[in-house]
């Protein structure tokens, strides 16, 4: 179950490594947020990264209606599922990011929680481990979470 509490002062960073399929695994993870009525934002790599998200939210599940829209849509301040590749954009709420791509985002302490999805792909996992330790140095509480193992 995801969990928020409103009384912490720093950005709770939860780091998921050695997925296999960072899109499939982001919705699984967006569904799960969505049902405890978390607003989500999901930063992607890249344009090509952003549309195949946008489109795996809508049909990666029969029975889930995972209502999203790209930042600055005009719709975006009601809609509880905000996508972007950018760090320049106006984001309309701030509760939870899901970073999918491999820099650091530029406005991550604005969050109460970020999820850092990492695939198994060496470039990835080496980008990620910057990342950890960059959170690290700066007192952010994290945990790691290693998909695929029980």
């Amino acid at each position: 179950m995801l969990h928020l509490d409103p009384h912490a002062s720093m950005t709770r960073i939860d780091f998921h490594s050695n997925v296999t399929d960072k899109i499939a695994y982001t919705c699984r993870l967006v569904r799960k947020a969505r049902a405890g009525n978390f607003k989500i934002i999901l930063l992607a790599q890249d344009k090509t990264d952003l549309a195949a998200l946008d489109q795996s939210l809508w049909t990666f599940s029969d029975q889930d209606f995972l209502p999203h829209v790209h930042a600055g849509d005009p719709l975006a301040p009601n809609t509880p599922i905000i996508l972007t590749d950018s760090d320049d954009v106006e984001l309309p709420h701030h509760q939870i990011l899901i970073n999918l791509a491999s820099r650091t985002p530029a406005h991550f302490a604005r969050f109460e929680r970020m999820f850092e999805i990492i695939s198994s792909h060496e470039e990835d996992k080496a980008s990620g481990r910057e990342r950890y330790r960059f959170y690290q140095h700066r007192g952010y509480p994290l945990t790691h979470f290693v998909a695929g193992k029980t």
